[in-house]
């Protein structure tokens, strides 16, 4: 149902006096350019008068945001109201089991429960609390009558606690114990505990400081985790632990001595194989291991070499590997032993100019791509003899589309995820022989939701450089395309991270006060292929700005808005792009929120002692060399901030990100304060039990969501 929208003025700071940091000057120099930082003084996150500063701003937010706190209590409402709050995942099968995650009304996580595969279907009713305290065993967990076990009950080891998130849950391969890592702080810092799921009880094992990467050996005693550095939390060690010992006793198994590398440890296809992955930007590593034998040595699957990239995965008797070896697009190859060189594997799926293969999944009888063409997600099906290739095919014109969960390889069923701009979250079982697709669920939206009401398109707009594009855009139907409407656009644009058109309920908000939303696939995600990414990192970086701003101008020409009606909106990278394009096109927006927004790009990618820095040069550049210090420096937002108008900004931070230092925001709002010359709203929230993904639990989340919409809605006058 359309809101009908009143037309308050847009919010006023007059009455708040906004907070003015103390200005330090330190001075930087690099390469004979000598910068003075007034804020660098921020970085001391155990100096009183930083904390001091971060909850000035705070306050000064919500003095400023008053008076639209009924606005953000309605949203609140209607976002809840629209979610089943009672709510259950599609199970899947491993082994001998059905797993699910439910939610139950009033509570903020998820509850992970299984149940034997000849249990009645599980019901959508509260269950009994998981046994299990945060920290010390239980008595023994006892099954409804539907068979539902509780595995792990995140709301009671979420209990005291300002932050809770598993980030994730492994069970044995006998399925008798549970392994999961918890971060209680948001820095992604995590220690693994381990559940006797028979009798309910937590075991003494305690793996502390840790990543969420962990993986069991197929003997059900022995788990292989990954440890970070202690202050630049890189991945860089992989550690065997045998149930029942000290962690102080375990064993290092690998460590990734390039400061540019992160390791990671999983379990092959054919659950064979243990495989330790060294990453970086345009590099990959692999090295194996019989998973029986967890005390052996893992032996390389091929060496590292510079621009090769590759994944490993292994059924049968095969190994499977996607590679950009001779193909930019990616190819998929074969090859029975590991140690052999790439031009000794044989072609599974040769290279292809206009189709980019993001991933693969493989079946008894048949392998699935999951892969892009001309700039949406497409599943490709393929026998492994016989004819039948075929795509699944969909008729609307923007969606996204995704592997689900496929645990069991002995089948015909593929399950893939669906969801657009107009269709919720949708999960499907597709029989790959037959062709046909059964709907499993799609996400309920409460409160008269009609996918008739709404509409979506893509659009292209033209950059400088004459590419073409797209634009991804939602409306209400009939909505007037006569530059009247707001409009919110987003994007990101790093990392070879595809921004998809996925739905949102809580989007509907905007929508129905006559918000339209439009995502720009700018250079730097893979949208159109490697190509794409290519073209908006390292030197190139600049396209990605100047393809957003191409984007909000075609959609001012097309009339769908103006540039007083225009608000931009992205985070972390995309929080770069928010800066970057304020700086250059000030004029062409009326407002932006800037979510965790890497902002002091110099600085950060200058200093190898806090996290991220040494792995993305590959990213952003090298600014030890000249070239690239020239480069980030002529974009970098915290250091072109200058004496101008710039639009209303909402900025959002996390006291312990560990991957956007909560430094970058705030000395960006410092300076911006400072040397702005309008008196639009300028805010900055700091989140101070948060980290880089914002606050855990689903209700709070929808607060943060409703304080960002009405910042927007209230600006836009639209409430």
């Amino acid at each position: 149902m359309t809101v009908t929208p009143s037309r308050p003025a847009p919010l006023a700071t007059a009455g708040a006096p906004a907070p003015r940091a103390k200005v330090s000057a330190t001075r930087h120099e690099t390469h004979g350019v000598v910068r003075v930082d007034d804020y660098h003084w921020l970085r001391d996150r155990g100096d009183p008068a930083v904390t001091a500063y971060l909850e000035a701003e705070n306050a000064y937010t919500r003095a400023v945001m008053a008076p639209t706190e009924a606005l953000q209590e309605t949203l609140f409402a209607e976002i809840k109201g629209r979610v089943r709050q009672t709510d259950m995942s599609v199970p899947y099968r491993e082994g001998g089991h059905l797993y699910y995650t439910r939610y139950e009304d009033g509570r903020e996580y998820p509850i992970h429960c299984r149940r034997p595969l000849d249990a009645p279907a599980p019901v959508d009713a509260p269950a009994t609390a998981d046994p299990t305290p945060a920290d010390a065993p239980a008595a023994a967990d006892v099954p409804r009558p539907d068979g539902e076990r509780i595995l792990l009950d995140v709301n009671m080891l979420a209990e005291g606690r300002d932050f809770c998130q598993v980030s994730a849950i492994e069970v044995s391969p006998d399925g008798r114990l549970l392994a999961y890592a918890i971060d209680v702080e948001g820095r992604r810092i995590h220690t693994i505990r381990v559940k006797d799921l028979s009798a309910g009880a937590l075991l003494g094992d305690e793996l502390a400081g840790v990543t969420s990467n962990l993986v069991w050996a197929n003997d059900n005693r022995t788990l292989f985790y990954t440890r970070q550095h202690p202050d630049t939390l890189r991945w860089r060690q992989v550690w065997r632990h045998r149930l029942g010992t000290a962690q102080a006793d375990d064993v290092l198994v690998y460590e990734e001595a390039d400061e540019t590398f992160n390791c990671s440890v999983e379990k092959s296809r054919s659950k064979r194989y243990l495989l330790i992955a060294s990453a970086q930007t345009v590099s990959t590593e692999y090295r194996y291991l019989d998973a029986g034998r967890p005390d052996g040595a893992f032996e390389l699957f091929w060496p590292r070499a510079r621009d090769h990239e590759y994944d490993v995965d292994h059924y049968r008797d095969r190994f499977y590997v996607r590679t950009n070896f001779g193909a930019r697009n990616f190819r998929l190859m074969e090859t029975a032993a590991g140690g052999v060189p790439p031009e000794q594997w044989v072609d599974v799926v040769p290279p292809r100019d206009d189709v980019f293969i993001e991933s693969f999944a493989l079946f008894r009888d048949h392998l699935v791509l999951q892969e892009r063409c001309g700039g949406l997600a497409r599943l490709q099906v393929r026998p492994w003899s016989g004819d039948g290739a075929h795509d699944i095919a969909f008729d609307e014109p923007v969606y996204d589309v995704r592997l689900s969960v496929n645990r069991e390889p002995d089948t015909r069923m593929l399950r893939f995820g669906y969801e657009s701009l107009t269709t919720p979250r949708s999960i499907y079982d597709y029989d790959m022989e037959g062709r046909s697709r059964t709907l499993l669920k799609r996400g309920e939206v409460l409160g008269g939701f009609d996918p008739a009401d709404y509409e979506a398109e893509r659009v292209l707009a033209t950059a400088p450089d004459g590419r073409r594009v797209p634009i991804s855009l939602v409306e209400r139907t009939g909505a007037p395309r006569d530059g009247t409407s707001p409009l919110l656009l987003y994007g990101y644009g790093a990392y070879g991270i595809s921004m998809d058109p996925a739905f949102s309920s809580a989007r509907l908000s905007l929508l129905d006060r006559g918000f339209r939303f439009a995502i720009a696939h700018v250079r730097g995600g893979q949208e159109l292929g490697r190509q794409w990414y290519e073209e908006g990192r390292r030197g190139r970086k600049r396209n990605t700005f100047t393809d957003f701003i191409a984007c909000a101008e075609h959609l001012v020409r097309g009339r769908y808005t103006s540039p007083e009606r225009l608000y931009a909106m992205g985070g972390s990278a995309g929080g770069l792009l928010m800066g970057a394009v304020l700086n250059m096109r000030p004029d062409l927006f009326a407002g932006a929120v800037a979510q965790v927004p890497f902002v002091d790009v110099v600085t950060t990618m200058l200093d190898d002692a806090i996290p991220l820095t040494t792995g993305e040069y590959d990213e952003w550049g090298n600014p030890h060399e000249r070239a690239a210090f020239d480069d980030i420096l002529g974009y970098s937002p915290y250091d072109n901030v200058s004496a101008r108008a710039y639009p209303a900004l909402l900025v959002l931070a996390g006291l312990h990100d560990s991957q956007v230092q909560y430094w970058e925001p705030a000395k960006w709002v410092a300076k911006l304060r400072a040397l702005k010359t309008d008196a639009r709203p300028l805010l900055l929230k700091t989140n101070m039990d948060a980290g880089h993904g914002g606050v855990s639990g689903r209700y709070r989340r929808y607060r943060e969501t409703a304080l960002q919409y009405a910042f927007l809605l209230r600006q836009a006058g639209l409430a």
